[in-house]
């Protein structure tokens, strides 16, 4: 996917000088080491870097689930990283979504109630939130399985289920962990189609955690965390083998 016009908007999440260790021992790890990125509506970024790199620590950050140990998290301009806990709940139900690799859902309730469900919490209406999960699901492929519960679905329509609930409070920023890492090739490909076009159609900015290069090679833009460094990496598609070039300067 060509580099857009979507970096010369406001960015929607901005992290900026961040840092987190843990130890093994006595022995620091540098998990983050004054990481820097930016993310743009409209935009899907990929997070990419080997096993145990701290991508899922990455978005805990970003998503306010963690705290860094030194450092900036900007949502919409506004800096969260020093928040109080109730604060940081409010900015990630107002502003976020969340995909994970298993899609999470209640299994004793349909698709269409999983997403229902989220914007019932947020205050709306029963039947505006029915009206929205409903075409949040036919985005997704998935408007005559509505009704059916999870268990009924096949993993690609759960994961589809999972992004729908992701979107249904309307969030500017969308977070997701391995969203296909447990679903097999044809149905990966599927699944990360219908997000990409989602992502279009609503402007949300996405920052995307995958191991799937291939598809990281297709998003608008790619950073790579190893050894605590987050570096931005340009893509090239020459055939079949997508490939990943570090950005000079």
């Amino acid at each position: 996917m060509q580099r857009s016009a979507n970096e010369n908007r406001p960015a929607v999440l901005e992290l900026d000088g961040l840092r987190r260790s843990c130890f093994q021992g006595s022995r620091e790890i540098r998990v983050l080491d004054h990481a820097h990125a930016r993310v743009h509506a409209g935009e899907a970024v990929a997070l990419v870097g080997p096993s145990g790199a701290g991508k899922s620590t990455l978005l805990h950050i970003a998503g306010l689930l963690e705290t860094p140990d030194a450092g900036r998290v900007l949502v919409n301009g506004q800096d969260c990283a020093r928040m109080n806990d109730a604060a940081r709940t409010s900015v990630r139900r107002a502003e976020m979504g969340f995909v994970y690799q298993f899609h999470q859902l209640l299994p004793e309730f349909s698709a269409l109630e999983n997403v229902v469900i989220p914007q019932l919490i947020r205050g709306r209406p029963m039947r505006d939130a029915r009206k929205r999960a409903r075409d949040l699901l036919s985005l997704l492929g998935l408007g005559e399985r509505a009704e059916h519960r999870p268990a009924e679905l096949s993993g690609g329509e759960q994961q589809r289920t999972a992004i729908a609930r992701a979107l249904a409070n309307e969030p500017r920023l969308l977070l997701a962990d391995e969203p296909t890492g447990n679903l097999d090739p044809t149905t990966a490909e599927r699944v990360f189609t219908d997000l990409m076009d989602l992502i279009e159609h609503t402007g949300v900015a996405a920052l995307i955690a995958t191991h799937n290069m291939e598809l990281a090679a297709r998003m608008h833009r790619v950073l790579r965390l190893e050894n605590g460094v987050l570096n931005e990496v340009v893509t090239k598609s020459d055939g079949p083998d997508y490939g990943l070039v570090h950005r000079a300067g």
